[in-house]
């Protein structure tokens, strides 16, 4: 067999292992699946009207519609969290060292906690979409082109937080250190523009708020989605995305390949 060959095969082994992981221990991605599942009921139902009134718009349905993209790119980052966890534990409970003594790709080992996090994470996003759905969200003016965008940036932004995810789970010392580590990855979202246009907070904290990945990456998806103004936004998240990308693969790659101590 090819260099090619052997590669995607031990990949697609590894992937399926990951996998039937996540099925046999569901609890992990069910749990970090029901943070936004939450915030987005208790933003809509107890802060709706009044979240609705300071954006502008006409009532509960306009506020719906602002925050449904957002949340989106939040489950994404809440569902990375049990990929830093599921690496942490390789490394530490030793079948990363039994790997290391056998004749396979070495790289297949992250390609398969990578792919079946994207896998995850696309899932969840679909469980969460399906919620907005459900209390009123409605993309109405999103041609098909605009929904192909939409669900490109998301799998890419997924991509990116799942690379950087790899890189915390593989330098914690063990799973709990590896969720406290990858944490960020939830709050971020949280003084992006999720719940508030950047316009509306303090200025001292605008920057803050803007100049962060989430930021971007939430104006692209929710001018794809409502057709409004992306502006410069859908580079700047195609950049961030990029270079997160690039970022925590050779992170990544460099710690998985340090000789154990």
């Amino acid at each position: 067999m090819s260099s090619l060959s052997l590669a995607v095969r031990d990949s697609s082994t590894m992937l399926r292992r990951n996998l039937l992981h996540a099925r046999r221990y569901p609890s992990l991605t069910l749990n970090l699946l029901l943070t936004p599942v939450m915030l987005l009921l208790l933003f809509v139902y107890i802060f709706g009207d009044t979240m609705s009134a300071g954006i502008g718009g006409g009532d509960r349905s306009d506020y719906i519609a602002y925050l449904v993209p957002g949340l989106l790119l939040m489950t994404i980052g809440s569902t990375v969290i049990g990929t830093a966890v599921s690496v942490s534990n390789d490394m530490n409970e030793g079948i990363i060292a039994r790997f290391r003594t056998m004749a396979i790709h070495r790289p297949s080992v992250l390609v398969g906690h990578v792919v079946g996090s994207v896998l995850q994470s696309i899932m969840s996003v679909v469980l969460v979409g399906a919620v907005g759905v459900a209390i009123g969200f409605r993309s109405t003016d999103a041609t098909a082109l605009e929904w192909l965008a939409a669900f490109g940036l998301l799998t890419l932004f997924a991509l990116a937080l799942t690379w950087i995810a790899v890189g915390m789970g593989l330098v914690s010392p063990n799973a709990e250190a590896a969720g406290n580590n990858a944490m960020p990855l939830i709050f971020l979202p949280l003084i992006s523009s999720t719940f508030v246009p950047v316009d509306a907070m303090p200025g001292w904290f605008q920057p803050i708020a803007e100049y962060q990945p989430f930021t971007p990456a939430i104006e692209t998806l929710r001018g794809l989605l409502l057709g409004t103004e992306i502006g410069h936004n859908g580079w700047l998240a195609i950049a961030w995305c990029l270079a997160l990308t690039v970022l925590g693969y050779l992170w990544s790659k460099a710690v998985f390949n340090r000789d154990p101590k």
